[in-house]
């Protein structure tokens, strides 16, 4: 951990560097007499990877930063619809109407390249409970507010021989247009019974906040509280994170390893070129931590800058992928890696 924290921290300060540089709004690609901005927007969910990737971009190219601002998937699906970045970061694929702007906007296919695995963490602050186990339809009930109380027998039966308080739960949930809650309201559907549609926008009761840091930070501050964030934020900020019932039937510890295992099973749903993926929630894979999402690099098939091209063969490349777990990520698995490599390579 102390590792961890202290790489981020090199990695973060070297990040507000890359953001000096910004002029007009309306550039994509910002050229000075001595630098090139790239801009792009969009996950908050992997602003680690990409304040990572960026600073180790800039020490291989000095001359080209890039100016990433997480303002969640949606905003950066309609920054890059408007033509105000040069690619978007998205938890989650375009809808169809965002997918035919996105094209209009190219001016050709508008592409969705997975570049990073994200873990969702269920992390929660119960002192008196070190370890905690949920399964998929406690979770369901615990954030749609049907069960309210840390020793409802639900939870008591996921957690035989524990002593769990009668402390209030206190729902910590996201407030923005959140590829996260997409993600995690998919899989509480697929595999917990949830009651309401998948969205991006949180559809139960609970507290709102904007943001992973956000809800992180809300956790950590309440006690009785539960939230969902993907893993990276959970180990840095030293929060307790549940084990998951899979569909073996297994309780899972999550982990960059888990993560990876759970990607078994899914399946490229995009067409012409495009890479976009449905994961499978209810995978049997042995060792599979079934709560997962993958971010998108939303970017042009044909016209995009060729300095945009040679940041995302950096990002696919096995040193981009390498240090992905040293920040609660975990790199693509081979078979995914090299699907992405090959569209890098025909962009245009």
């Amino acid at each position: 951990m102390a590792k961890m924290t202290a790489i981020a921290g090199s990695f973060a300060l070297a990040a507000l560097a890359l953001t000096a540089c910004v002029t007009d709004p309306h550039e994509t690609v910002v050229a000075t007499s001595d630098i090139v901005t790239i801009r792009a927007s969009g996950s908050s969910a992997q602003l680690g990877a990409m304040d990572a990737w960026r600073s180790e971009f800039h020490e291989l190219h000095p001359g080209v930063r890039i100016d990433y601002r997480a303002n969640d998937s949606g905003a950066g699906v309609r920054d890059f619809i408007q033509g105000l970045t040069a690619f978007a970061g998205s938890d989650v694929p375009m809808r169809p109407k965002e997918q035919a702007l996105a094209d209009k906007r190219c001016g050709s296919r508008a592409l969705h390249l997975p570049m990073v695995v994200g873990p969702i963490a269920v992390a929660y602050n119960l002192p008196s409970v070190p370890a905690l186990k949920l399964s998929p339809d406690t979770l369901a009930g615990v954030f749609s507010g049907r069960i309210t109380r840390w020793n409802a027998p639900e939870l008591a039966a996921d957690n035989r021989g524990a002593r769990l308080p009668s402390t209030k739960i206190q729902v910590i949930h996201r407030s923005d247009d959140s590829g996260t809650s997409h993600n995690f309201t998919t899989y509480l559907k697929a595999a917990g019974g949830w009651p309401y549609e998948p969205s991006r926008k949180w559809p139960a009761p609970g507290r709102g906040v904007e943001t992973s840091s956000g809800v992180t930070e809300a956790v950590k501050e309440t006690e009785g509280a539960i939230g969902y964030m993907e893993y990276g934020f959970a180990s840095d900020a030293e929060l307790q994170t549940a084990k998951v019932r899979n569909a073996a039937g297994e309780f899972v510890a999550l982990s960059p390893e888990s993560a990876s295992t759970s990607l078994s099973g899914a399946e490229f749903v995009g067409e012409n070129g495009d890479l976009a993926m449905r994961l499978n929630y209810l995978t049997k894979e042995k060792g599979a931590y079934p709560i997962t999402l993958v971010t998108y690099e939303i970017v042009c098939q044909k016209g995009s800058d060729p300095l945009v091209r040679t940041f995302l063969r950096y990002t696919a490349s096995n040193a981009g992928q390498a240090h992905l777990s040293l920040f609660g990520y975990a790199p693509l698995p081979p078979e995914v890696i090299v699907k992405v490599r090959a569209q890098v390579d025909a962009l245009t």
